[in-house]
């Protein structure tokens, strides 16, 4: 059984392996949530559903960061559950949608392609998770979304 330095250790190695692959690091997260979500908030479809439900901007900023740092670094440093934190919102397909062409335009504004590519593969596969646990939960039981095809390497 693996000590809680063998897990830290392998956690920094799997860090390591990470940022030198894409070049994405906590500061370039912090970047990219900040931009983002100033973009979302000012959205027509997406801003009102946020303004509506945070009061303390700094403080989600900083959950956000923590997530997305879990997510695309590994670090482990989010203990949250966004499922039933996006259960009782009134979001629905053409949300996520709208979600996520801002957040692949922010992506490729703030970060360099592989960073960006390897953070628009986590969000594709968190909004088709958020989407279809919100239509079983109502209900609601449709195909996935359909997402566009990979950019191929040239080659």
């Amino acid at each position: 059984m693996a000590s809680m330095q063998d897990t830290g250790s392998n956690r920094d190695l799997a860090i390591e392996a990470i940022v030198a692959r894409t070049g994405l690091d906590e500061a370039m997260i912090e970047r990219l949530v900040r931009t983002f979500y100033g973009r979302a908030r000012r959205d027509p479809l997406i801003g009102p559903i946020f303004e509506s439900r945070v009061h303390d901007w700094e403080a989600h900023i900083a959950k956000l960061c923590a997530f997305w740092s879990s997510v695309a670094l590994m670090s482990g440093r989010y203990h949250g559950q966004p499922m039933a934190a996006h259960l009782p919102l009134p979001i629905d397909m053409p949300h996520f949608e709208r979600w996520l062409v801002l957040f692949a335009e922010t992506a490729r504004d703030i970060c360099p392609p592989p960073a960006a590519a390897h953070l628009l593969e986590r969000a594709n596969r968190i909004a088709d998770s958020l989407a279809l646990g919100i239509s079983a939960r109502r209900g609601d039981l449709r195909p996935a979304r359909v997402r566009p095809a990979p950019a191929l390497a040239d080659g």
